[in-house]
């Protein structure tokens, strides 16, 4: 767990810097509070420990998406997308809606809105988002083509 809360730090401290609410302590002490082992996954990149995402059971119904955090050189190469559409895919195979939310301002946002994602609320922190299953058709939802 320790790993990711460190890239949790690493990750989160632009956005958090830039919306004023950067705490060396909370940056790392959030991830350890709500960490699930049993629903988080690694994310590994030629052997090596590139990040990590958790997919658990929402209180509301469906899933809920958190603590998916890419090292920076991972970022922007396509491995976001790929473990996104990897999860979504499992999330619409089961007939679940998968929400999360993501801090205002940030470039993840764009990512979410690719693969269907849309605004449920919002905050002066936080943009809350949701997606609703998506049918048979085993097109990907961001307007990529599968190899």
């Amino acid at each position: 767990m320790e790993p990711i809360a460190e890239l949790r730090a690493v990750v989160m401290r632009p956005d958090l810097v830039r919306l004023g609410r950067y705490d060396e302590r909370r940056v790392r002490q959030r991830l350890r509070d709500t960490f699930s082992e049993l629903h988080t996954s690694v994310v590994l990149a030629g052997g090596a420990f590139a990040g990590s995402v958790t997919m658990r059971p929402s209180p509301s119904g469906g899933q809920w998406i958190e603590h998916f955090y890419l090292a920076p050189e991972h970022q922007g190469r396509g491995l976001g997308t790929c473990v996104l559409r990897a999860l979504l895919d499992r999330a619409d195979a089961a007939g679940e809606t998968v929400r999360l939310d993501v801090v205002q301002g940030s470039a993840a946002r764009r990512l979410y809105e690719r693969h269907g994602f849309t605004l449920e609320s919002e905050d002066p922190i936080d943009v809350f988002m949701v997606r609703t299953p998506r049918g048979g058709t085993g097109a990907p939802q961001d307007g990529s083509a599968r190899p």
